[in-house]
Parts: structure tokens; C-alpha cells; sequence
């Protein structure tokens, strides 16, 4: 079965979400929060689909020109994707091993393994490979 694109079904989306340039922290994450609901969504439409990718366009360029990541290293990656989510080392415990594991890869005293970059490229929902 080929999923037709209606036209008139996205502008309805495009009407409802009114998606536009994000300017404002407040605006990335609310343009976060749908693209996420979208992501999830199971049979999700052409037309969601559209949306969902308009989305992506529009926050990644908000956070290429606010939070350039430039030459980054698998660890200011992960400093990065904590500050932004308010997590702590203690919510890493479990995904990436033990309280001392945890602290020695935060303060740069152990590399990040390919095990545990799988599970931070789960846990964050983003390519194991950018913490190698």
C-alpha cells in the first residue's frame, strides 16, 4: 500500500501546529516536544511525516546557530546533551555502569567505551557514534 500525500491534510497540520523560524529557547522545545509526539507515533500519515521533517529542519538549525557544536569531543557531547536534559552523574548510573565509572568518564579520566556509547546513543535518543 503507497501512503498518498493530501495537500489539503497538510496544510489542516500546518494550520493547527503553525510551525515557523524558531527564535527563542521556549520555541525550540515546544517544536521538540511535537517532533518527539511525531516520532513515536505509530502509522503516522505522509503528511505527519512532512511535518515531522519541517520540524527537524527548523530545530536543528536553531541549535546550529545557539549551540554550535564545532570541533566537540565525545565527552563536551555528553556535558552538552546533560545540561540541556537537567541530568545529573547519578542519572547515568545504570546506563554507562557504576557511580565511579560514571565519574571517571565526566571528569575525563576514562573514554567512553563502545558499549556504553550505545546505550548514551539510546538513552538520548541521537547516533552511538558521536560518543566515540
Amino acid at each position: 500500500m503507497t501512503l498518498t500525500f493530501n495537500p489539503q491534510t497538510y496544510a489542516d497540520l500546518l494550520a493547527k501546529y503553525q510551525p515557523k523560524v524558531i527564535k527563542t529557547d521556549e520555541e525550540n522545545e515546544q517544536a521538540t516536544a511535537l517532533a518527539e509526539e511525531l516520532a513515536h507515533k505509530t502509522n503516522r500519515t505522509a503528511e505527519e511525516t512532512a511535518l515531522y521533517d519541517l520540524l527537524i529542519a527548523l530545530i536543528e538549525k536553531y541549535e546550529e546557530e545557539n549551540y554550535p557544536m564545532g570541533n566537540s569531543s565525545p565527552l563536551s557531547l555528553l556535558l552538552h546533551l546533560m545540561e540541556a536534559r537537567c541530568l545529573k552523574q547519578a542519572d547515568l548510573v545504570g546506563i554507562i555502569g557504576s557511580r565511579g565509572v560514571v565519574s571517571e568518564i565526566i571528569n575525563g579520566k576514562r573514554e567512553i567505551s563502545k558499549a556504553q556509547a550505545k546505550s548514551l546513543g539510546e538513552f538520548f535518543n541521537v547516533d552511538s557514534g558521536l560518543f566515540i
